[in-house]
């Protein structure tokens, strides 16, 4: 947890120095840019994260550090991990890897898109699906994808009992088109019942932007903060 510290404008939350890590390690990466993209809600965002960056092996191992420092120090419990196709196949399978070095060996798993007519068939491969499940994805947008690992994981009879992240974006969720006042991260927590961890919030990229305004990063620190003025939520 990240204490407080008084300013002329009131309390404010100190950094989460992984967070900030974390936020320093992407944008080196190229995986966190600044600029205009249209997102999946059709806003435009004046910040992209773009988890397919993650493209050697030494960017993949440190995510899962990043993954797994989290997720130890949320004390968050679960039984085995499950990989939503396709993006979170290799994220699972790096935290599943990272963990077992820690001494922390669980089963994993993952799903195809489409079915397998041959060999073992069906649409899940590795692990059976057991216990409490952690779901590992990049950016939960619309908590669409949470809600297909869920169904596959019930069906298999096991429970779906966490989701982590990479980044959660801590803006309004669409429902038809139109804003709601939840975010995907809310909605999975409140109406799917699961725990939600992120390495690192939308909050936390505004601490790291305050940090480094110096740095030629006034722009897009204006950007960000107008956009997360009109799409953000309220901590809940």
């Amino acid at each position: 947890m990240s204490e407080s510290v008084a300013t002329k404008t009131g309390p404010v939350s100190s950094p989460d120095t992984l967070a900030q890590d974390f936020v320093q390690f992407v944008l080196d990466c190229g995986v966190l840019r600044f600029g205009e993209f249209k997102t999946k809600a059709g806003r435009m965002s004046p910040y992209f994260f773009n988890a397919g960056r993650f493209d050697d092996g030494a960017k993949l191992g440190r995510l899962a550090q990043f993954y797994a420092q989290r997720l130890l120090a949320s004390g968050m419990e679960f039984d085995m991990i499950f990989g939503p196709a396709y993006k979170g196949i290799p994220l699972g399978a790096a935290l599943a890897i990272e963990l077992a070095r820690l001494g922390r060996n669980v089963p994993f798993a993952y799903n195809r898109k489409e079915a397998k007519d041959h060999g073992e068939g069906g649409t899940l491969v590795g692990a059976p699906l057991r216990g409490r499940v952690l779901i590992v994805d990049d950016v939960m947008s619309a908590g669409t994808a949470a809600r297909e690992s869920i169904a596959l994981i019930r069906a298999a009879g096991a429970t779906a009992h966490a989701v982590v992240i990479a980044l959660d974006r801590q803006e309004k969720a669409t429902e038809n088109g139109v804003d709601v006042a939840h975010s995907a991260v809310q909605y999975v927590q409140k109406q799917l019942g699961l725990q939600v961890c992120a390495i690192a919030k939308l909050a936390d990229l505004m601490h790291y932007l305050d940090r480094h305004s110096a740095e030629g990063l006034v722009a897009d620190r204006q950007r960000v903060l107008a956009y997360r003025q009109r799409y953000g939520v309220e901590e809940s």
